[in-house]
């Protein structure tokens, strides 16, 4: 089992991926090399926070890529679970939200 990760395992949310109430959601691939349904769990690490929440498509069979959204809800450093017929893959990666750009006012 495995997934890709960002560049230093940081998750830089664009502005696009914080949703209304705060939370980054994002999608996150996984590849199973055993068969079985994919369940995802995880928790923040350096606060309280509540648990993630993970959403796993049917259709993609039981072995192989397996996309999911995962519901991060705020940001921090995150470990995240993903489980496969017996078999586990933990991560640790901070999640970001990207600074939002504001022009500087032009001199008159």
């Amino acid at each position: 089992m495995w997934t890709a990760m960002w560049p230093h395992n940081v998750v830089i949310a664009e502005p696009s991926y914080v949703v209304a109430d705060g939370s980054v959601g994002m999608k996150w691939p996984w590849y199973r090399g055993v068969r079985g349904k994919l369940a995802i769990t995880g928790h923040r690490l350096d606060a309280s926070a509540p648990p993630l929440t993970a959403f796993i498509p049917s259709g993609y069979g039981m072995k192989g890529f397996q996309p999911s959204g995962i519901s991060f809800p705020t940001e921090g450093c995150w470990r995240v679970t993903g489980m496969v017929g017996g078999e586990k893959l933990t991560f640790v990666t901070l999640i970001l939200k990207a600074a939002r750009y504001r022009p500087l006012a032009e001199n008159g």
